[in-house]
């Protein structure tokens, strides 16, 4: 009985692989797939923890970075700069983590559904860096296509850009932020995102 609820949610998240995202793979040939986007954050934070302020433990961060996006399975992936779409974001990603991680075995179920909401409220060091590195990639994806990842065809603004990373990476990583920071500055001079408003 264990084995098949597993089976069946192995079978289940296999849906992850068709669910389209706003950004670019690197080479811009296609947009990627959410499962794609895991595998990579999750390879990203695994790289990169050596750059965290505060002391992480890395499998918990790649088990939140593996989990957190499967709920797009039901409620598909909300653009970062999607306001409209963040209204009910949450009720409609939280449905979708009570019936697919409810596949699993309860006691399977109920950590994967807990490890979900501790990246959700971003409160532990360990799903801030999480969320951070979530930010972070899409972030060098643009960076890595000239901007034409997502930021020129949405055309976010550079205080968007500038807030979403500051929120994130700002907060976990002194020299992430700061490369974040120089990269931002390139993107204006180089036309990808409008100069920030003077107050």
């Amino acid at each position: 009985m264990q084995l098949a609820q597993q089976i069946a949610f192995l079978r289940e998240i296999d849906k992850l692989k068709t669910v389209i995202r706003q950004t670019h793979i690197a080479d811009e040939s296609r947009q990627e797939n959410t499962a794609e986007h895991s595998w990579h954050i999750a390879m990203a934070a695994l790289t990169l923890a050596e750059y965290a302020d505060a002391p992480i433990d890395i499998l918990r961060v790649i088990k939140m970075l593996l989990l957190h996006d499967i709920v797009e399975i039901d409620a598909g992936d909300t653009f970062a700069f999607d306001t409209a779409g963040y209204e009910d974001k949450f009720e409609r990603e939280q449905a979708a983590a009570k019936r697919i991680f409810g596949l699993l075995p309860a006691a399977q179920a109920e950590e994967f559904e807990t490890l979900w909401l501790e990246f959700e409220a971003v409160e532990t060091d360990d799903a801030k860096f999480a969320n951070a590195i979530d930010r972070f990639l899409p972030f060098l994806h643009n960076d890595w296509s000239d901007g034409r990842s997502s930021w020129l065809h949405h055309a976010p603004t550079y205080e968007q850009v500038y807030r979403r990373n500051a929120t994130g990476v700002g907060q976990i990583s002194t020299e992430l932020w700061a490369y974040v920071q120089k990269i931002l500055a390139q993107a204006v001079e180089d036309g990808w995102l409008a100069a920030p408003v003077k107050e």
